[in-house]
Formats: C-alpha cells, structure tokens, sequence
C-alpha cells in the first residue's frame, strides 16, 4: 500500500460514513492525485481556477472537482464550467455573476457560503451577520444553490469554537452542509458537525512550494 493511500485510509476511519472527504490537489502532480483515486477518494478540491484548468484535463475521469479557494470574478466562467461545487461564496455580487454563467452553460451551480467566523481583517468571507440578508438575495437566482457554508478559522488559535458558531449559523438557516477541518484539525470539526472536510497535507504529504496547506 502507498503512502497515499494509507494516509486515506487512516482519515477515512476517522471519518465514519457521513463526512465526505475533499483531497486537496494544489501543486500536487497528476499521478498522485490518480494515486488518491485508487485508494478511494472521489473529490479533489482545488484552490486557483488557472492551476485546476491545466490539471483537471490529466486527470482520470473519475475524479469530481471542487473549488475551494478565493474566487474571483475574472475567474467564474471558467469555475462553473470545471467544478461541480464552489466552497467560498463571499458576496451576493460574486453569488450573481456565478447565476449569470450557469444560465448561459445550462446548469445549477452549488456553493457554499464562506463565513468569516473570527472576524479576522485578513480573511475572505461574509460577516455572520451579513448572512439573512446575502441568502435572501441568493435564493432569488434560479442556478445558484446554497447547500450550506464554509469556514477557515483563525491560525494558531482553538478551531472548535469557531467550527461550533458555523453549525449553530447553518442550523439556524436549515441549510446541509458544513464544509469546515483541514490537516490539523478535522478531527475537531468532524465533533463539531462537519459534512465536508478539506485535507491536502495529510493525504499527500508537506506541499513542495511554500504555499498555505490544507
């Protein structure tokens, strides 16, 4: 067994069968990724629409692709033509220029909504309350579908409180999704009510450019 595929194995038991989990495939080459896909993973999330674009075309058809990073609005056509999901919705403006290119490709986009839990000035994300008025906006474009939110919470600092703020925020919406937990702590946001986790790192190893992690 691989590398690779032990470390999917060792996630997924502590997973259980209710959380999905997202491999993060930044700067990661093609054949680990199809590595990833014998071992059993069915999504990889991708952060730069540029990267994903050259990439997604080397890779195995069996792979399903989420986006997972800043979105920009230069960037959309190309987002809703490659993914399947979009994790980091931030603004009702960025929410309607995804509606304007799922119209014209005839198809439903799901997102997420990105909450910036930790109030943190250099984070991307809405304000939590920000969110009633965003989502009432949102449900009005007919190919957007808000399936739930996403979060990354402050470094250095005890992720739970912020995970446990995001599932109280998408309880009160009655919204599915809970796409929270990276490499270092998952495990917390599984007990906090994670449905998607988000592991790069942990699966392939400590990234080879100096580039945030998953």
């Amino acid at each position: 067994m691989s590398d690779i595929a032990a470390n999917i194995d060792r996630i997924r038991a502590k997973l259980g069968d209710r959380v999905t989990l997202i491999a993060v495939t930044k700067t990661v080459e093609p054949e680990r990724i199809a590595e990833a896909l014998d071992a059993g993973v069915t999504i990889c999330g991708e952060s730069k629409v540029q990267e994903a674009k050259a990439k997604i075309a080397l890779v195995s058809s069996r792979a399903r692709w989420h986006f997972i990073g800043h979105l920009q609005t230069n960037k959309v056509r190309d987002a809703v033509e490659l993914f399947e999901m979009i994790h980091s919705v931030d603004s009702v403006k960025l929410a309607a220029e995804i509606n304007k290119w799922a119209d014209r490709l005839g198809k439903t986009m799901p997102v997420l909504l990105e909450i910036n839990v930790s109030g943190e000035g250099s984070k991307f994300g809405m304000k939590p309350e920000d969110l009633p008025a965003a989502l009432a906006e949102m449900n009005k474009l007919p190919r957007v579908e808000v399936r739930g939110l996403m979060t990354i919470p402050p470094a250095g600092k005890d992720a739970r409180p912020f995970f446990r703020k995001l599932r109280e925020l998408r309880d009160a919406h009655g919204l599915p999704e809970l796409s929270m937990g990276m490499t270092h702590d998952y495990e917390v946001a599984v007990e906090e009510g994670a449905t998607m986790v988000r592991i790069g790192t942990g699966i392939f190893g400590e990234r080879k450019r100096n580039e945030p992690t998953e």
